[in-house]
């Protein structure tokens, strides 16, 4: 690997810093454009459960996470999802840009409770929002909230919720 000469390494983490400071100020439009067409596929994972239903979910954190979420995804396995988790609880509204699967959004309290969720049609704009503020939204595969059962009110498990035994 060639060696980068102390102005140049100078110039680039300059050149990064500015890239974050614009990405921030500008939040959606400073997207790269090779963010919205690869999906995330190496996000960190962890476990839920759902009663006696396991689900492996990929972990969205950072605000570039949290816009790319499932876009250009063609498939994904029935038991996993994508588990967005925000700083605080506030309104969540998710739309379907550039996403491909149909997808059902479970908004979840802080204790693991669903509070609401909303069926979503691929490659759509229309807003999808929690009836009430909170910190976790879990996108499965549409109609699998359906096929177990599952509705406002049930409990999801797991270490990322403030859940008490």
């Amino acid at each position: 690997m060639p060696r980068t000469a102390p102005r140049q390494t100078l110039i680039l983490g300059w050149a990064w810093v500015l890239w974050g400071l614009f990405a921030s100020l500008m939040g959606s439009w400073a997207t790269p454009a090779w963010a919205q067409e690869i999906p995330q596929l190496h996000l960190p994972r962890t476990l839920l459960s759902a009663g006696i239903h396991q689900i492996e979910v990929q972990v969205a954190q950072s605000p570039l996470e949290h816009e790319i979420g499932l876009m250009m995804r063609k498939d994904m396995p029935q038991q996993e999802g994508m588990l967005f988790i925000f700083d605080s609880p506030q309104s969540q509204c998710f739309w379907m840009k550039n996403t491909l699967l149909p997808l059902t959004a479970a908004f979840v309290a802080d204790d693991g409770k669903i509070v609401n969720l909303a069926d979503m049609k691929p490659q759509t704009l229309e807003s999808h929002c929690s009836a009430k503020p909170v910190r976790f939204v879990l996108e499965m595969n549409q109609g699998w909230f359906q096929n177990k059962g599952l509705k406002a009110g049930s409990q999801l498990m797991g270490s990322v919720f403030n859940t008490k035994r």
